[in-house]
């Protein structure tokens, strides 16, 4: 093959159509959904170019490695844009067609949405995602008439479940609970955080494998901190050894097509001290009183005030390091994330059924502090149409998290 032969894209239908995470009859009605925020907007087309929106109108979860992929979508069709390097995986993964796009020249992958969209057109984006370097590229290749922010319009769908969302939700919490008794099971003096942590990793990929036979397995974690480690929500495993009356922290993450579940608790290694003991006890009692708000008609602003307010009371809101809980559905730690919903004193979104948010509230006391550690307890809640439902199965508190 010469260099001039060589194509800038061509559609690989590599086999037939593998089962996507939902029925055909959910995505057509995410896209229906998002046409008509299309249209209410003037919006012609839409590149959609996070991990996040890829996957949700589309069924694809794509892995970058450095390449730009997109997901358009016109008033007729839906097409992911994939690189050669995935061979016939995106389409199969795909509820629509796929293009292509080749290496041999720079660029390709904007002339693959060049050939969907057209020139002169009015373009949505997302523009919490979009790079400086490729939103110029889009102005150079697409020549818009205009741009969009089409992304505030699809966080708010994604914001609002769909009864098979919820359902996938649900299997998702209870996976969390396989991962976090795995790890019970696995806590003992002289273990490495990083031994504890795999276990319950394993145990939940073996539940995903056996609950989605038809899925593709990435991403599902643990984190797992002892001592001082227990300071911040989001720190890395070590090699650390547990000892005798260390504070713990089991955060289990399953992954399920993209979309995320939590599972996260304090515990203690053998025993724990008084001073200890008093935080834990009253990190609960603001977790359960936090859970009780959840309702439909509150806001996020309403629930992060009054938990605000129960933790001032008992002197401890000056360890609160951030917000008491946020959104679920398809999102990562490196992708996603549905800010309108999140339990923080900036957010005005009112609960309506149909919402999964976590309540999950944090106290962090130094290293030179009686009770020193960080404490989490993290329930994952739908809200209903009085109240809301726990679908959090595994023990909070010292009755069931003191072992080893």
């Amino acid at each position: 093959m010469t260099q001039t032969s060589r194509p800038d894209m061509y559609r690989f239908h590599n086999g037939d159509k593998a089962a996507l995470p939902f029925a055909e009859a959910e995505y057509t009605a995410r896209l229906e959904r998002l046409r008509r925020d299309m249209a209410a907007q003037g919006v012609d087309a839409c590149v959609l170019t996070s991990m996040h929106n890829v996957a949700y109108y589309s069924g694809f979860l794509y892995c970058s490695f450095g390449r730009p992929y997109a997901c358009v979508v016109t008033p007729a069709d839906c097409v992911t844009i994939s690189a050669g390097i995935d061979a016939g995986q995106p389409w199969r993964r795909s509820v629509g067609d796929n293009i292509t796009y080749t290496d041999w020249t720079r660029d390709n992958f904007w002339r693959a949405v060049l050939s969907v969209t057209g020139s002169g057109r009015v373009i949505g984006v997302e523009g919490d995602h979009l790079t400086l370097l490729q939103s110029a590229k889009l102005d150079s290749f697409l020549a818009p008439a205009s741009r969009v922010d089409i992304a505030p319009a699809t966080m708010q769908q994604r914001m609002r479940k769909s009864a098979a969302e919820i359902a996938l939700i649900r299997a998702g919490a209870n996976v969390a609970d396989v991962g976090g008794y795995a790890i019970r099971d696995a806590v003992r003096i002289g273990a490495r955080e990083i031994d504890i942590a795999m276990a319950g990793r394993d145990a939940m990929e073996t539940e995903i494998a056996r609950r989605f036979p038809d899925a593709e397995y990435r991403d599902t974690w643990v984190w797992f901190q002892s001592g001082l480690n227990t300071d911040g929500a989001h720190n890395p495993v070590t090699s650390r050894a547990l000892e005798q009356g260390d504070i713990l922290s089991l955060n289990t993450f399953p992954m399920i097509s993209g979309y995320y579940t939590a599972l996260e608790r304090t515990m203690f290694a053998g025993h724990v001290d008084d001073a200890s003991l008093a935080v834990w006890q009253a990190n609960v009692a603001t977790h359960e009183y936090g859970m009780s708000l959840l309702k439909p008609g509150v806001s996020c602003a309403e629930v992060t005030h009054q938990v605000n307010d129960f933790l001032a009371e008992r002197d401890l809101l000056q360890y609160r390091t951030f917000g008491y809980g946020h959104s679920f559905g398809l999102l990562s730690h490196y992708y996603g994330r549905e800010a309108g919903l999140e339990l923080r004193e900036d957010i005005d979104t009112v609960l309506e059924p149909g919402m999964v948010i976590s309540m999950e509230p944090m106290l962090t006391l130094p290293a030179d502090a009686p009770g020193a550690g960080g404490y989490r307890e993290h329930d994952i809640l739908i809200i209903t149409d009085d109240g809301a439902e726990n679908i959090t199965g595994y023990p909070y508190g010292p009755a069931f998290n003191v072992v080893g």
